[in-house]
């Protein structure tokens, strides 16, 4: 079975089933290990960068170990095993299915005038306090959330299977865990998280700007706003705090015409970020159905990229 084949069919499957609760996830694991072997870095004899950094190796490389590992005892057994594994990794690495159902809880919470589940939703796929939040700041953060994890949840997943296959995708997994876990920049992981949010800023680089092009793709396709996709984000996706998510939100704020970023407040702290979008409109419930087509569309284009770029790759 041909890389290619089965980054087809992980898609398919995400498509089709999404995160099922009741099927065992690596990524639940993966936070589990983090949790486990935090307090044993933190006891090292280090500086609290340095024993940080020591996690963030460790469990980024041990990951990719185990992965390639599994697929070698695999493929001694059978190559059908093999493949329906590496198929079985990509699959668990990507998360469209999942991210738009989660947009989705949002929105038809906000249509049926339920704020406080609304808040409720909002606040399982975002960071910022979300107690305050009205309307408008709901669709707002919903979006931005569902423009962010394109790249996490897609992009940089496909990106690192074409280059090597289902282990290195479950390592960049690892990557951006840690970075949900621990890269926060707080009293408690500013130092200690430093290094996991760096990788993680790192192994985003590239596939957050390989978002603009799919997302101008996608636009050009659904609503015909490819070139305002494209102006906002190269004008715009630098006014970010993160080196990476201002790129993505910024094309979605020109596919959709609305301000996105701005001041928010996180773990009690208000915290200034830059508004992206400047001059456009406010954020309504209909623009989360709105980013999560733009979202879907976009990672079946980069799915079917991704299967022509690991077909060269065989070449």
């Amino acid at each position: 079975m041909a890389l290619w084949e089965m980054i087809a069919a992980a898609f398919v499957l995400d498509f089709l089933f999404g995160d099922p609760r009741w099927l065992p996830h690596p990524i639940r694991w993966m936070g589990k290990s983090i949790e486990a072997l935090e307090g044993s870095f933190r006891n090292l004899s280090l500086n609290r960068v340095l024993s940080g950094a020591l996690l963030a190796v460790f469990l980024i490389g041990g990951t990719w170990g185990v992965c390639r590992g599994l697929l070698v005892l695999a493929e001694g057994l059978h190559p059908v095993l093999a493949d329906s594994l590496e198929t079985l990794l990509i699959y668990y690495s990507i998360s469209a299915r999942s991210l738009a159902d989660a947009g989705g809880a949002v929105f038809q919470a906000l249509q049926k005038n339920r704020l406080l589940e609304a808040r409720e939703k909002t606040g399982m796929i975002v960071g910022r306090d979300v107690n305050a939040l009205d309307r408008e700041k709901i669709s707002q953060a919903t979006v931005e959330s569902v423009a962010e994890n394109l790249v996490d949840g897609v992009i940089s997943p496909l990106f690192y299977t074409v280059l090597g296959g289902g282990a290195l995708a479950m390592a960049f997994k690892m990557v951006n865990t840690l970075d949900s876990m621990i890269g926060y920049k707080n009293e408690t992981y500013g130092s200690f998280g430093k290094a996991a949010a760096k990788i993680d800023d790192a192994a985003n680089f590239i596939p957050s700007r390989i978002s603009i092009f799919v997302i101008t793709l996608a636009a050009a396709f659904l609503a015909g706003t490819g070139k305002k996709a494209l102006k906002t984000a190269l004008r715009e996706g630098n006014r970010h705090a993160s080196p990476n998510a201002g790129y993505p939100e910024a094309a979605f704020a020109g596919v959709l015409r609305i301000t996105l970023g701005g001041p928010g407040c996180y773990q009690g702290v208000r915290v200034e970020k830059p508004v992206i979008g400047i001059g456009l409109g406010r954020a309504r419930p209909f623009h989360i159905r709105q980013a999560c087509d733009l979202m879907l569309l976009s990672a079946a284009l980069w799915t079917v990229v991704a299967m022509v770029l690991a077909t060269f790759r065989m070449i």
